[in-house]
């Protein structure tokens, strides 16, 4: 354990002296945070609006009080254009903080989208979604005793501006179709830090008296990250269906895949979605610094769904190489959705994430 702390200081120290070209956040429960995952899915919901929130807890066995804290909160909602279409509108925020020297992220953005009906009718249809998000992120951390000594010359690295805001532009694309009433599927691609925002600290070099020698602000732009994910919802027996979903990002020379599926169970008198309780298993594969894939974690999750009301549970169980440090155990996530029915009755158009 002792040899992976001392791995973590000397990445942080690595990071601060090249800059970072950062990877993202990311959640378990990636479905269950749909404007994180897919601008294109903003609005995309079966009621007038919905509020979601988000939270991880990572690493916590090995890294205690400073482990990496993950949260998300958004609402979208939907507004009718025409007879079939939709327009979607929502905006999100979300924060993440890592390590003794609380390196994180937070921020803000704005989303919109517009929904074409392709084919279909009521109970049956097909749609093509196309989304784009506008936000504003500040980045930094807390350099209080943290500098670089450099015993070849006697001289230090020091961070003069150790926050940073940038903007940040995103786009995507969504295909879904309703097959009937318990059944559907759907399948979209992101492209998000479409700007490729400056992720350099701005630092000095500064001798033992504290005099700057020269200044360094280096460009490292923040890589583009592609994403390709789907999922849907196949009834398999009256009131019990199956549920695949995968998501693959790419981000620069990293890759991650999840993909796993869960089983729904409809709960009362009713097969519709008023009450039902889900359980399910996953898989995540990463890339290694050789740019290998390796299996990262297996992921349990549960989730209740009471009327308007949705509860997810996640937990991340560690099968890399790093299960040594952590007893195999990395992360825990919750997630909770609310969705705001109005009178609106347009029968089914979308699958309910």
């Amino acid at each position: 354990m002792k040899i992976f702390k001392h791995l973590l200081i000397l990445a942080a120290i690595v990071i601060l002296n090249t800059g970072i070209k950062a990877q993202d956040i990311h959640f378990s429960q990636f479905y269950m945070s749909p404007l994180n995952l897919n601008p294109a899915m903003t609005g995309v919901s079966n009621c007038t609006s919905r509020i979601i929130g988000n939270f991880r807890n990572q690493w916590a066995p090995v890294l205690k009080s400073n482990a990496y804290n993950t949260f998300s909160l958004s609402y979208d909602q939907k507004m009718p254009v025409g007879r079939y279409d939709y327009f979607g509108i929502g905006g999100a925020l979300w924060g993440d903080v890592a390590g003794t020297h609380s390196y994180g992220t937070m921020e803000g953005k704005v989303s919109f989208s517009y929904s074409r009906k392709m084919g279909g009718y009521r109970k049956k249809a097909h749609f093509l979604v196309i989304g784009a998000e506008g936000g504003l992120a500040r980045r930094g951390l807390n350099t209080e005793n943290f500098n670089f000594p450099d015993p070849l010359n006697n001289q230090i690295e020091f961070i003069d501006n150790p926050n940073f805001f940038f903007g940040d532009i995103s786009a995507g694309i969504l295909w879904f179709s309703m097959l009937d009433e318990y059944n559907n599927f759907y399948i979209g691609a992101a492209a998000h830090h479409l700007n490729q925002a400056n992720q350099a600290f701005k630092r000095s070099v500064r001798d033992t008296l504290g005099n700057v020698i020269r200044n360094i602000d280096d460009f490292n732009g923040l890589y583009t990250k592609f994403t390709f994910h789907g999922g849907g919802q196949f009834e398999i027996q009256p009131r019990i269906s199956i549920l695949p979903y995968f998501v693959v990002f790419l981000q620069g020379p990293f890759v991650q895949i999840n993909a796993g599926t869960s089983f729904k169970f409809a709960l009362g008198n009713s097969r519709r979605n008023q009450q039902a309780f889900q359980v399910g298993a996953w898989y995540r594969l990463g890339t290694q610094y050789t740019n290998a894939l390796h299996s990262d974690a297996a992921i349990i999750t549960a989730r209740f769904d009471y009327h308007n009301l949705g509860f997810g549970l996640s937990y991340d169980v560690n099968v890399s190489k790093l299960r040594a440090a952590s007893s195999a155990n990395n992360s825990i996530e919750l997630s909770v959705i609310y969705n705001i029915c109005g009178p609106e009755h347009r029968g089914i158009y979308c699958p309910r994430f």
